[in-house]
């Protein structure tokens, strides 16, 4: 029973951890609203958040780690029965890297450029700035993070609900939950082709509203995990995988 409570409080602790300095950021940083703004007053703003602003964005990028350990462990109980699950761990794993690789821009790059910004001395410099900033924030934020890392959350998500699922180890509506969040989390993608397609249509609500239901998947799922009567009977044939309590 240890594997399961552990993967069960890392699944919650991650999900509760990565939503503390998001939270914070919404309040000190405008986040994400801010990013609409004109480049100038973003590199302004964050200049002037100094050091908090610089420490909270690297604790929303490495405070999600947990689930790292969670989904590697959940996929070592389930691929007995579903060697598909193999598969869906790594897109997992790769998912939660790409993600920290592209927040940890904001803690050791824009700084960088935001000092330079804010204390140039002509205007050119500033306008390189500016424009080092859209590519790092357009390679960084928009393809690696949001872009690679979103689409492989979405499809751990799916892939591990309908494998939990499938086993008899979560009821119906919270596999049904994962696959709605996975569903809007998708929609959101289309802000990111707007940045170079300005016609494709964007629902803005769209990327808070899917994340957020992912994290409460996150934590339904972690609770499921916990020392507890398994939810009902395996669909899976073999006899052998009852990881929670009869």
């Amino acid at each position: 029973m240890k594997t399961e409570k552990a993967i069960g409080l890392l699944l919650i602790s991650g999900a509760i951890l990565m939503m503390i300095p998001y939270t914070v950021l919404t309040v000190i940083f405008d986040y994400p609203d801010v990013l609409r703004q004109d480049t100038g007053m973003v590199l302004t703003r964050f200049h002037a958040g100094g050091s908090t602003l610089v420490w909270v964005w690297w604790a929303f990028a490495v405070l999600g780690l947990p689930l790292l350990p969670a989904y590697g462990l959940m996929g070592q109980k389930l691929e007995a029965e579903l060697p598909f699950v193999r598969v869906i761990t790594t897109v997992g794993v790769i998912s939660a890297l790409v993600q920290v690789v592209g927040l940890l821009r904001w803690t050791f790059v824009v700084p960088v450029l935001a000092e330079t910004y804010v204390t140039a001395g002509s205007e050119a410099t500033r306008e390189a700035s500016k424009v080092v900033f859209l590519a790092i924030h357009q390679y960084g934020g928009v393809v690696l993070g949001e872009h690679l890392g979103q689409l492989f959350t979405i499809a751990w998500t799916v892939g591990m609900a309908y494998a939990l699922r499938k086993l008899g180890l979560i009821r119906a509506w919270v596999s049904v939950l994962g696959y709605l969040a996975s569903g809007i989390y998708l929609l959101a993608q289309a802000e990111l082709f707007a940045t170079v397609l300005p016609a494709v249509p964007v629902w803005d609500l769209a990327g808070l509203l899917g994340s957020t239901l992912w994290l409460v998947w996150l934590v339904v799922v972690g609770v499921q995990f916990l020392p507890m009567k398994i939810v009902e009977k395996p669909v899976s044939a073999a006899a052998g995988f009852l990881p929670f309590r009869q």
